[in-house]
């Protein structure tokens, strides 16, 4: 149904008015018969035509002021914007031999005139290391224990044991205590046996367990080449590292597993050998976010009287964490009120309070009157003279946040044993403060939910709302999914390039799982139980051979091709509106095809075929296809294409 155009209170035109003055000239003023554009009678006419369109202009603006005026009285406010969450690697100035903490709220900022300042979220504590365990095991799952290699003078371990080595060998190594957040530097006597792999582009993929998979580590450098001599690998761990029970040891992981290379890369002949391994920690990493703490603030003193509205001096105010709230101080005893949305649901001895994250503003209970003639209150009225304040409490958020790799490295305070700050990646999450053309847009479609996940349209519109980090969508219903639970697959946000990404980088965090969750559970039907997780994602290699235009690099034409499909087929980039893969849609060579022959420097594509992939592994799966059906709820993630140019 197509929505409402707004009327024109008066529809009428400049040229309009004027004609209309004209016409009425004879009536009243015949003597007056030059109404040429050059006669100042008609100079006048025209002038205060063009003011009277200037007014019909604002009265036509009228129902579009009264349809913002009902989003409000609805409770549709614009959201407030989010705030830009990065990883901050603290860098010791030297390696660590006692715990050196990183307090929570540590300050760090961008250089330049208007400075970006992001804040740790939590302390960190990184302690001296210790390594305890070491496994070598195959693709098969086969282990061999190699402590004693590395420990006694001498010896040597073997990395990977397969003959030939294969893809998935790797040698582990196992901390007493948890690295999680760490930077480490591993210390390695190592050595290549026979022919090599290339030192500056190994296939090799550092990870550390994390409870649930292994997770990759990012390699900040590597002097061994590889494994191919003795030197150290610089490692920035995850926030979370969990023991493991490998071969009978319980330890806290480290691995670095052999990859398949990429094409035209050499691999390993024989297993490089590391006759011992250290560990220091030279740093670690801490979440942090794009906002400024602000000490805590005396808002005022109660009335006693419903209704009260104070307002913080900083804003936009951040999404609170547990410890950030309102405090209530009446007869020498301090409340801490809850924060809730609204007061629809509050009693008259509710302590609630509702704290306006877009203009700060900290409102309490109102109280209304009823078609009976009751006035009843909704939310407790502080008592008359009680202090209300505020803890202390940040502010921030917004698109400038997304700062780009390495640009965080001014370190606001001096922390003891600290000597440099950096992001090794770019700050991402930031968006701005939704306006009031979006949020007219969303309006309707609230409406139509009624707050309430009803249908599996409404389980994806709620969704969706519940961060700025879901980009897709999708619920499956207990009928449709064959199971008796509400299915709902989240497809995050992610905002590098989309030639960079890999299947771990579409794994739900625990902040959006636990956003997602609580929103729909305030929303679902008792007794619906539901499931919230990710789609299958589906890996595809395209092989192509292409002829280029006479005189076009085939270097610069197979990474166009090779990019083109990467978007082509991909979760958030692809399909034919590039808005991302449908579900249920497959994949054929013609349309893939289609893509390529777009490719400026492309003329015509003599070969092309489709190969399932396994993300996990690095394989291709079978030979090669006309169509690639997609498996049911999944989407295809793009993988490996090889491009040939002639």
């Amino acid at each position: 149904m197509a929505p409402l155009d707004p009327p024109h209170l008066d529809d009428r035109t400049f040229q309009d008015i004027v004609d209309e003055t004209k016409r009425l000239i004879p009536r009243f003023t015949p003597e007056w018969t030059n109404h040429n554009v050059a006669d100042p009678g008609v100079a006048l006419v025209e002038l205060f035509a063009w003011m009277s369109e200037m007014v019909l202009f604002r009265v036509n603006q009228v129902p579009e002021r009264m349809y913002v005026h009902f989003l409000n009285l609805v409770g549709i406010e614009p959201f407030p914007p989010a705030v830009a969450h990065a990883d901050l690697t603290f860098w010791l100035s030297a390696p660590a031999d006692r715990a050196v903490h990183v307090p929570a709220g540590t300050e760090v900022a961008t250089v330049g005139e208007e400075p970006v300042v992001f804040s740790t979220s939590v302390e960190a504590v990184v302690s001296p290391p210790e390594l305890v365990a070491a496994q070598a095991i195959n693709a098969e799952g086969q282990a061999t224990d190699v402590w004693e290699d590395l420990t006694v003078p001498g010896a040597s371990a073997t990395c990977f044991t397969s003959h030939p080595v294969t893809p998935g060998d790797a040698l582990y190594l196992g901390a007493r205590e948890s690295l999680a957040g760490y930077a480490v530097r591993l210390d390695l006597s190592a050595r290549a046996e026979g022919i090599g792999v290339d030192p500056t582009n190994a296939p090799l993929a550092w990870e550390a367990w994390d409870g649930e998979a292994w997770i990759a580590c990012h390699v900040e450098s590597d002097t061994t080449g590889g494994l191919n001599k003795s030197g150290s690998v610089l490692l920035l761990l995850p926030q979370r590292h969990e023991p493991l029970l490998l071969g009978g040891q319980l330890a806290h992981w480290v691995r670095v597993r052999l990859q398949r290379p990429q094409p035209g890369q050499p691999t390993f002949a024989a297993s490089p050998r590391v006759a011992s391994a250290s560990i220091l920690a030279l740093g670690v990493t801490v979440p942090a976010e794009h906002s400024t703490r602000l000490p805590a603030e005396l808002l005022g003193r109660s009335t006693g009287q419903p209704g009260q509205v104070l307002t913080v001096s900083g804003a936009p105010v951040a999404r609170r964490r547990d410890e950030e709230g309102v405090l209530v101080v009446a007869r020498g005893v301090t409340e801490r009120w809850t924060e809730v949305p609204d007061f629809a649901s509050s009693g008259p001895g509710d302590r609630h309070v509702v704290w306006d994250s877009t203009t700060g503003e900290v409102r309490f209970g109102p109280a209304i009157r009823h078609p009976d003639g009751a006035v009843r209150q909704h939310g407790a009225v502080p008592p008359d003279g009680a202090e209300i304040r505020v803890t202390p409490y940040r502010t921030g958020g917004g698109a400038r946040g997304n700062v780009g790799a390495r640009t965080l490295t001014s370190l606001r305070s001096g922390l003891p044993f600290v000597s440099s700050v950096s992001n090794a990646r770019a700050a991402s999450g930031g968006v701005d403060a939704e306006t009031v053309a979006e949020a007219k847009v969303r309006g309707p479609l609230t409406l139509r939910t009624g707050q309430r996940a009803v249908t599996a349209a409404d389980f994806e519109a709620i969704t969706r709302q519940a961060s700025v980090e879901v980009a897709r969508a999708r619920c499956l219903p207990a009928a449709t999914s064959g199971s008796p639970v509400v299915r709902v697959l989240i497809v995050p946000q992610v905002r590098t390039d989309a030639r960079t990404h890999r299947i771990d980088d579409f794994a739900l965090s625990p902040t959006l799982f636990d956003a997602v969750a609580s929103s729909i559970d305030e929303r679902r039907m008792v007794g619906v139980p539901v499931e919230i997780g990710t789609p299958f994602y589906q890996g595809v290699s395209v092989a192509a051979l292409v002829r280029t235009l006479p005189g076009r690099p085939a270097a610069m034409v197979r990474q166009r091709v090779s990019d083109a499909l990467t978007r082509y087929v991909h979760p958030l980039t692809g399909g034919p509106d590039g808005t991302g893969w449908p579900f249920d849609a497959s994949l054929t060579a013609s349309a893939a095809t289609q893509v390529v022959e777009g490719v400026d420097g492309v003329l015509a594509v003599d070969e092309l075929q489709l190969f399932e992939y396994d993300l996990r592994t690095g394989r291709r799966i079978g030979g090669g296809r006309e169509t690639i059906t997609l498996a049911e709820h999944a989407l295809f993630l793009s993988a490996d294409h090889r491009v040939v140019v002639r």
